[in-house]
């Protein structure tokens, strides 16, 4: 079959087959170089395009950015050159949809989605950058595309093919972690909006020459373009980004999460919110997670800190001379505590004389393909990718949890059947948003 120019037939016909591997086997040969776009040229996205073109076993046959042109995609521009190049996705996939196996979404937040949904209506692998989706209803709906069109996707948490994935597999399966009760999770580094002031949209600035602004919102209510939006700022503003929670959550407990099945929990409650303003993301936030009892193990509570002072408590078992970093987690478990940073930095246990203690007991760590690899091979149907979105969406999906309980402070009751907000109609209306603009309700049905 030549899948170059039969993608759309063979998806609709694998669409009803319940044989995930028949579009990475089928589609792309075996010897086969995988033909990707780069959705997303500065910033992350283009260290994911660098990324996964350093594989070596891709093709690059298109870029799209909004702001294709500019200084902000200059240098992937002038890597790949000679490649057709877009400002919308929408054309892009229109032209040129069955030319492209696979492709890289390093966007806004607010613009995962709909990129994501025609992607793989298309039959084409996703990779898409953390957090999965802005609200918890889009990351639902990614994760019935992903199942219904049997593609293969990631999620860009990359230390979830590192070290601490590995470790904490292994530590797990060991019974070295164990009856997980606590976790104190904590970002504690400075945020872009931190120094904002205003508490309104800003308006009335030049918008640079050649932006796509309408491609930029998406979905999305519309707001001026401003550069406290564009590039990089929009994380600070809870109609476009997940703030700290997006930024940080997927680094720093995407292990927790997966080897302790945690799931969803039953009651998010915000103890601590400072400097909350209306559109912006607070200046520090303490929100506890209740995850109830599940398949074994023992009801868990995770607190999450944000904020450059909002710092965990210290653990007994850390030495006195020893600094808790900036980003990190602390995991009490049963007989051993476990202190670790983010991406793909291990655990230690403490305090170190009992880590040194342990040391020759403890099993031995595999290791295995690096993230962007790991994509690029499960496109080709030779792995199972390690963050697909059947595993990064619930694990999303507790985030916007915790963004709508920023949001609205107090205590939130989650229905873990109905996966709805039970107690409160204005955070329940919040798992799905505000309706998308009009001409983009298309995304919104699978």
């Amino acid at each position: 079959m030549n899948h170059r120019t039969s993608r759309r037939q063979f998806v609709k016909a694998a669409a009803a087959s319940s044989v995930f591997s028949l579009i990475p086997g089928r589609v792309i040969g075996a010897n086969e170089r995988v033909n990707v776009a780069f959705i997303g040229c500065g910033g992350m996205g283009a260290g994911d395009a660098k990324s996964v073109h350093g594989t070596g076993m891709v093709t690059p046959v298109a870029l799209c950015d909004v702001a294709m042109g500019s200084g902000h995609t200059a240098g992937i521009e002038k890597q790949f050159g000679g490649i057709p190049k877009f400002k919308d996705f929408r054309q892009m996939f229109d032209r040129m949809g069955d030319e492209i196996d696979a492709c890289t979404i390093g966007v806004p937040d607010h613009a995962h989605f709909p990129i994501a949904m025609r992607a793989m209506a298309e039959g084409v692998h996703c990779y898409v950058e953390k957090p999965l989706a802005h609200t918890f209803r889009e990351i639902e709906l990614m994760m019935a595309a992903e199942a219904k069109y049997k593609v293969s996707c990631q999620m860009g948490n990359q230390g979830h093919s590192g070290a601490n994935y590995y470790q904490f597999k292994a530590w797990k399966e060991a019974g070295v972690i164990k009856n997980v009760r606590r976790i104190d999770a904590y970002m504690n580094s400075g945020r872009r909006w931190h120094p904002w002031k205003f508490d309104a949209w800003q308006e009335g600035e030049t918008m640079p020459e050649g932006l796509d602004w309408d491609t930029w919102l998406g979905t999305a209510p519309e707001h001026p373009y401003s550069k406290y939006l564009h590039p990089g700022n929009w994380r600070g503003w809870y109609e476009y980004g997940n703030g700290a929670f997006g930024d940080w959550g997927p680094h720093i407990l995407d292990t927790a999460h997966r080897f302790l099945k945690l799931g969803y929990p039953e009651k998010i409650t915000a103890e601590h919110r400072e400097g909350v303003k209306d559109l912006l993301f607070p200046m520090a936030t303490t929100i506890r997670f209740d995850f109830p009892e599940r398949e074994g193990e023992p009801a868990c509570a995770v607190t999450w800190r944000d904020g450059t002072m909002n710092k965990a408590p210290r653990p007994d078992e850390l030495e006195a001379d020893r600094k808790i970093e900036n980003n990190g987690k602390i995991i009490y478990g049963e007989g051993l505590t476990f202190k670790g940073t983010s991406h793909a930095n291990p655990l230690r246990i403490i305090p170190e004389d009992k880590h040194r203690d342990l040391a020759g007991s403890l099993p031995k760590i595999d290791s295995g393909s690096g993230h962007h690899k790991n994509f690029v091979l499960g496109a080709k149907g030779e792995e199972q990718t390690r963050s697909p979105f059947s595993v990064s969406g619930p694990l999303s999906q507790v985030f916007c949890l915790g963004v709508i309980a920023q949001r609205l402070g107090g205590e939130l009751e989650f229905d873990l059947e109905t996966k709805r907000i039970t107690n409160n109609k204005v955070a329940d209306a919040l798992l799905e948003g505000p309706p998308p603009r009009k001409g983009w309700e298309e995304y919104y049905r699978l």
